[in-house]
């Protein structure tokens, strides 16, 4: 009989994709750079307790939207030739008695 988290998990794979990797928390937790690596490159792990999945471990959905590239907008912003004069309205304000 499966858990729910178990029948969760198996929705989720589709026919090709490899079966999750099962360990314990305690592995877990010994283990955990090395797990992650693993998660990195496209595994997917349930971490589990007393033979309970209690966590999925799986990669970002490709939904997922990576930090911003520096230059990506390059040639797509523009800047008015006005941008750095002050208008004379502003000027006055600030220049008025309070």
């Amino acid at each position: 009989m499966m858990t729910h988290g178990e029948e969760t998990m198996s929705q989720h794979l589709s026919d090709n994709a490899p079966l999750p990797q099962k360990i314990g928390v305690r592995e877990f937790r010994g283990n955990l750079t090395a797990y992650l690596r693993q998660v990195r490159q496209g595994s997917t792990i349930l971490v589990t307790s007393h033979d309970q999945v209690v966590a999925e471990l799986r990669p970002p959905a490709s939904s997922y939207r990576p930090r911003r590239q520096p230059g990506a907008l390059r040639g797509r912003i523009r800047i008015s030739e006005d941008f750095d004069e002050t208008p004379p309205d502003l000027l006055e304000s600030m220049e008025r008695d309070l």
